[in-house]
């Protein structure tokens, strides 16, 4: 039933896509079998994680044939003189292994192994399928979304003394080296969770069974209900709404044209000056800037991936913990969120998080307290945002605490709810030591 659900849902999306002059999700991820694929990290990440179903030496035989079949592209299109501009060069034999598991699964594979290399194969897909997927989405709140709430996001952040003017400056003062190590560590953004997801699934191929909760199943339900929410509160970030950055969506390679820098812009002010305060209201915004801030789902999913590295070994843990300030650096940084943003961002993360381990240990009353709790805060957040953002700025020093102090209830109900979901170990009792008798 779910696979259905889900192709129908791809299908649909790319029936919009084609009505607004752009290929969808199945087509942009079909071509990539032949053409250079614009996601060629994340192709091989998505092998990966189809690999965890397979045994070492079957694995080395994907690796190896994966290797080869871009080995072979690149030999083709430099005999052809193809230049990869749009793109990257390797990726292609990622995703034929990939599909050629799916083949193998089929007429090689019976019973549970059928099942379990499916799986394997309908995880890495999805993956890179959700990339896609996104990518649509963003298309679809760019045409279908004329006007832009930034103004009531940008009058709501002054309780919270405008990070992302203070962090925009503060990573223009470290110059090239410090916005290109945040601008890895928010282009990788899926490549660091598949590497606490390998750490959470390295033994299915051993136990020929996926553990019941793990990041990939977080990671995705946080791309398919997040954009819903871009739907109802769209904002296109401060860099575009009040500074020069309107051309960065054609720079990445979503579309083929912008319009002149700074057209729709209020004013050039990020990250040089702060947005006066005023009497906020919708503006219209262009039809190619994704209307994709609120929540922030780059910190939702890092939020994520640092709840799920939170029993791995010490190196895992440090890196979730980096992985996760650099993205909340990157996203103020380059402008590309406010910081009531990242907020929402983190109790949606927990809010999701909560529901999918309920859901699987049975809904008792702790778990449907935590998740109601969750989605209520999140909708207290974005109705303040929306309706009272001019008493939020007029009074910083009261609800600049609030919104953190919504945020950290969060956190806590969580990490007191989970707690209690772990399993108690309790000493073994010791026998009683027998007097000696002299």
């Amino acid at each position: 039933m779910a696979a259905v659900v889900g192709v129908g849902f791809l299908v649909a999306l790319e029936i919009a896509a084609r009505h607004y002059g752009a290929p969808g999700p199945i087509t942009n991820q079909a071509r990539e079998a032949i053409f250079a694929p614009k996601s060629g990290f994340l192709l091989y990440a998505g092998m990966a994680l189809m690999m965890v179903v397979l045994t070492w030496r079957q694995r080395f035989i994907a690796a190896g044939a994966a290797i080869g079949v871009d080995i072979v592209f690149s030999a083709v299109r430099w005999a052809a003189d193809a230049r990869v501009t749009d793109g990257h060069p390797f990726g292609n034999g990622a995703l034929w292994v990939i599909l050629g598991g799916a083949v193998v699964a089929v007429t090689r594979r019976t019973g549970p192994e059928r099942v379990l290399l499916l799986k394997g194969v309908g995880m890495g897909l999805l993956l890179v399928a959700g990339r896609k997927t996104g990518d649509t989405w963003l298309l679809i709140t760019s045409r279908t979304r004329p006007g832009v709430l930034d103004q009531y996001v940008a009058t709501a952040d002054h309780a919270l003394g405008d990070p992302s003017w203070l962090v925009g400056r503060m990573v223009a003062a470290t110059g090239p080296i410090g916005s290109n190590l945040l601008n890895i560590v928010y282009g990788q953004l899926a490549v660091a969770a598949v590497v606490v997801a390998l750490y959470q699934l390295r033994n299915v191929a051993v136990e020929r069974r996926f553990p019941r909760h793990h990041l990939v199943r977080t990671f995705l339900l946080i791309g398919l209900l997040g954009p819903s929410v871009y739907m109802i509160f769209p904002v296109v970030g401060p860099v575009f709404a009040y500074g020069t950055g309107v051309e960065h969506w054609s720079s990445v390679g979503l579309w083929p044209e912008a319009p002149p820098s700074g057209q729709w812009a209020v004013a050039d002010l990020w990250p040089q000056t702060l947005p006066p305060i005023s009497t906020p209201h919708p503006m219209p915004f262009d039809e190619i800037t994704p209307r994709n801030c609120m929540p922030s789902l780059h910190t939702a999913w890092a939020t994520a991936i640092f709840i799920h590295s939170r029993k791995g070994p010490r190196f895992l843990r440090f890196a979730g913990t980096f992985w996760l300030v650099a993205t909340l650096g990157a996203t103020l940084g380059f402008g590309y969120h406010y910081g009531v943003d990242l907020i929402a961002g983190v109790v949606f993360t927990l809010t999701i998080e909560a529901a999918l381990r309920s859901s699987d240990r049975g809904w008792d009353r702790p778990g449907l307290q935590l998740v109601a709790y969750g989605t209520t805060v999140f909708a207290a957040l974005l109705t303040s945002y929306r309706y009272l953002p001019l008493e939020m700025a007029r009074h910083p020093w009261l609800y600049g605490p609030l919104l953190v102090l919504a945020m950290t209830s969060v956190i806590y109900g969580y990490a007191r709810t989970t707690a209690q979901w772990e399993p108690s170990t309790t000493p073994s009792r010791q026998p009683e030591r027998q007097p000696e008798l002299v």
